[in-house]
């Protein structure tokens, strides 16, 4: 038995598998040619980030489109960071957006697969065999180093201005005689483990990135840790392990895991494993004071995707959006494709942007306000009810006590070629639409602001006028012309362009006309179409709320 076998026996007794044992255990996966497998794998340290979405949102495309499989891996090795319950409600969000796995980690009681467990904490009997099967090879150590000989190491590179971290002679540990190994363990000695890099740093790689291409980086030289003392690895090593035997063939991530690319890469090397194909998504970056930043969780509202949730951004607008970062000829596509399903789309890597997304909180808003628009009236109403059910109680009461009156509302110029945008998320619809409603339209009357140019006395007879001739049996058009005949027999102009060329002539143009009914009828200067509005309350509603403006004039 060589040293190093001696040492992994040593440390690991109680592990009697081998790495061929866990090929056999997880096998290559039986799908077709370039079927990709993709994986989202988030820690469970807070809300899911909208950058997070991004990523997941790119790794499941990939493997729908391919009919490979997606699957979630909660990484949760970091015990300190862990927010109780967080993984789950990361997976509930996920849902809520359409991005559900294949297979993998569902809940702390629940997953689904034959490559699990999918929860990092569960699998250190896995991670334990592939560590004892590199320091039997010489590939990995343990290292008893102290906080204080670290600090004392740290202080000195910084001192030499040299590159921080534990490798060259600065690796103290590294080449440690067996027999003193073997006292220091069975001294108690507290100690991690180690991979033993075999790179230079003052060499370069050549890898290839499957958005950016072919890149040079610097080698890894780094004697990374593996294995903390709490008996869990450290995220790198997690990463070799759970995406070799999960079988991971693309791994989508972050540009910020660029730096840490050629640590991945010499650890597949090591095991004699083909490593995955990476591509690395562009930041999403904020505009601050003319700066790009990264979206803050501290500082900005969008990052995390429980704002867009709770102020009622439509979940399908949102993920169109992202899908606008995703791949530059998104929005071309769907200018030309107005009635197909968004994820007829195919995404490429070849389409995805180098630099840092920038964030366009106005194109959320666009993107939301078109696809709102185009909902019918039955998808439009389900959704409301949805919404407001979690995040609007008075909105959700609203819509129960009348769900036929409300879908009459809502059901207002949706049908035509080109719907009316009235709504960019559903927290507008009540404050657009509350004046339907009497307890509302009687609070709205105490404070009703009319155009000054135009007398009260011409208010009040334009009111009684169309009070007294009110005919809703109109079709739209006729309608409109009543108004302007109205306007005119109390010498308002029928048409704006004519009244500018002389304004002196008249008291006003029908589009003041349609403002004084508007503000009567509904206590606002603004609202859906005024047509359909009255249509909605009838005539007798109607009349009942010009005598209430009368009486308040």
């Amino acid at each position: 038995m060589t040293d190093y076998e001696i040492l992994a026996e040593k440390i690991f007794p109680d592990v009697l598998q081998s790495v061929d044992d866990l090929e056999k255990r997880f096998p290559k996966r039986n799908l077709k040619d370039g079927a990709m497998v993709t994986r989202f794998a988030p820690s469970p340290t807070g809300f899911l980030h909208t950058g997070s979405l991004f990523t997941s949102l790119v790794s499941y495309r990939f493997a729908k489109q391919s009919d490979g499989v997606f699957y979630i891996r909660l990484e949760d090795t970091d015990t300190k960071r862990e927010v109780s319950g967080s993984g789950t409600e990361l997976l509930e969000q996920l849902k809520v957006f359409g991005i559900t796995p294949d297979e993998g980690y569902l809940s702390d009681e629940s997953e689904v697969g034959n490559y699990g467990p999918y929860k990092q904490s569960n699998r250190a009997d896995i991670y334990k065999v592939v560590i004892k099967d590199l320091i039997k090879r010489g590939r990995a150590y343990p290292c008893f180093a102290t906080q204080e000989e670290l600090q004392e190491m740290r202080a000195k590179q910084e001192a030499n201005k040299e590159i921080p971290g534990y490798y060259g002679k600065y690796a103290i540990y590294r080449n440690t005689p067996l027999n003193e190994q073997l006292a220091l363990i069975d001294s108690g000695k507290p100690y991690i483990i180690r991979f033993k890099s075999m790179g230079n740093h003052e060499n370069k790689i050549k890898i290839h990135d499957e958005i950016r291409g072919d890149l040079e980086l610097t080698e890894n030289d780094q004697d990374i840790v593996i294995l903390k003392s709490d008996g869990l690895p450290t995220y790198h090593f997690a990463h070799l392990v759970d995406d070799h035997f999960m079988r991971t063939t693309h791994i989508t991530r972050g540009e910020e895991w660029l730096s840490s690319l050629p640590i991945h890469l010499e650890l597949f090397a090591s095991m004699g494993w083909e490593a995955p194909k990476y591509a690395h998504l562009p930041v999403i970056m904020k505009l601050d004071n003319g700066n790009r930043r990264k979206l803050s969780k501290r500082k900005d509202n969008e990052a995390a995707v429980s704002y867009f949730l709770e102020q009622g951004y439509p979940k399908y607008g949102f993920i169109e959006y992202l899908l606008t970062l995703a791949n530059s000829n998104y929005e071309m596509w769907r200018e030309q494709n107005m009635d197909k399903d968004k994820y007829d789309f195919v995404l490429s890597f070849d389409k995805m942007s180098l630099d840092g997304a920038l964030f366009d909180f106005k194109k959320v808003q666009n993107i939301s306000k078109e696809l709102m628009a185009r909902r019918t009236t039955e998808e439009i109403v389900s959704e409301a009810l949805d919404w407001s059910s979690k995040y609007s109680k008075e909105l959700y009461d609203l819509i129960c006590s009348d769900k036929a009156y409300f879908s009459e509302i809502m059901s207002i110029e949706r049908n035509k070629d080109k719907p009316r945008k009235d709504y960019e998320k559903y927290s507008d619809i009540l404050p657009i639409i509350n004046f339907f409603y009497d307890k509302y339209y009687n609070e709205l009357i105490k404070h009703l602001e009319w155009n000054e140019a135009i007398s009260k006395d011409d208010i009040k007879a334009l009111l009684v006028d169309y009070r007294d001739n009110m005919n809703l049996d109109l079709d739209e058009e006729t309608w409109f012309n009543d108004i302007k005949a109205l306007g005119m027999r109390h010498n308002f102009c029928d048409s704006v362009k004519i009244w500018k060329k002389n304004k002196e002539a008249y008291k006003g143009h029908v589009g003041d006309v349609s403002e004084i009914l508007r503000i009567a009828i509904t206590g606002k200067k603004q609202s859906p179409n005024l047509y359909y509005v009255l249509k909605i309350l009838g005539k007798e509603r109607s009349v009942e709320r010009i005598n209430q403006v009368l009486d308040l004039i």
